[in-house]
């Protein structure tokens, strides 16, 4: 027996659905296509540029994470560019202290008041400014 894809009395029209007693459609050797007396061939289920609208989403989706990370990139350049002395700041590391000495790579952090401990961490190692320097 053969399977009803292949007999001459059924036509393909989309995923799983076959169409009784239409004509198929045939590709001539200039590469159009005879659809038959009945009507048009048929899609697929999201339209005949699914590979289209796809690769559309992905640059999309490429363009907005880009511009998205530019972004966020600026206003972190601008907080460790702003760094003063007496501003209190957040390592990386989860060490907070108070700005003592800012240099062009590093920065000093006072840790503890009663002990005057004191830390030279990188610039890029802070992660936020907790409180800016009062204003006088």
């Amino acid at each position: 027996m053969i399977s009803p894809l292949f007999s001459d009395n059924f036509v393909y029209v989309g995923i799983g659905q076959l169409e009784p007693d239409a004509k198929p459609a045939t590709t001539q050797a200039d590469g159009s296509q005879d659809v038959g007396a009945e009507g048009a061939v048929g899609e697929g289920p999201l339209g005949g540029n699914f590979f289209m609208m796809l690769m559309l989403l992905l640059v999309g989706m490429v363009v907005f994470s880009f511009f998205g990370g530019r972004k966020q990139k600026k206003k972190r350049a601008a907080m460790i560019d702003s760094l003063q002395k007496r501003d209190q700041v957040l390592t990386r590391g989860g060490v907070f202290g108070t700005i003592v000495d800012v240099q062009s790579d590093r920065v000093v952090l006072k840790i503890d008041e009663s002990s005057n401990t004191r830390i030279t961490v990188l610039r890029d190692s802070i992660e936020q400014v907790t409180a800016d320097t009062p204003t006088e």
